[in-house]
């Protein structure tokens, strides 16, 4: 029913079929919600881990880095995002 997930970069063909789920092409929200956060995610979000970091980037291998003040986090985008 929904539009095919997109691996790395979507393309207009993914976004071009009218289905009731693709946001792109319908007006309004779909018929029912597209993804729903599971118990583990509630948990995280009521209890968060006591951890100083504050930022993240993507590394591009499916990994993050961590970074708890915005220089590190600059550092980081410049690294793994940039230079991509």
């Amino acid at each position: 029913h929904g539009v095919p997930a997109c691996d790395e970069t979507c393309t207009r063909s993914v976004l071009e079929p009218p289905t009731d789920y693709n946001t792109y092409r319908m007006r309004g929200p779909p018929p029912v919600p597209i993804a729903s956060p599971g118990e583990a995610a509630l948990r995280a979000a009521a209890y968060p881990a006591a951890v100083n970091c504050l930022y993240f980037v993507a590394r591009g291998d499916g990994s993050h880095v961590f970074s708890n003040t915005l220089r590190a986090h600059d550092n980081a985008v410049r690294r793994y995002q940039l230079r991509r």
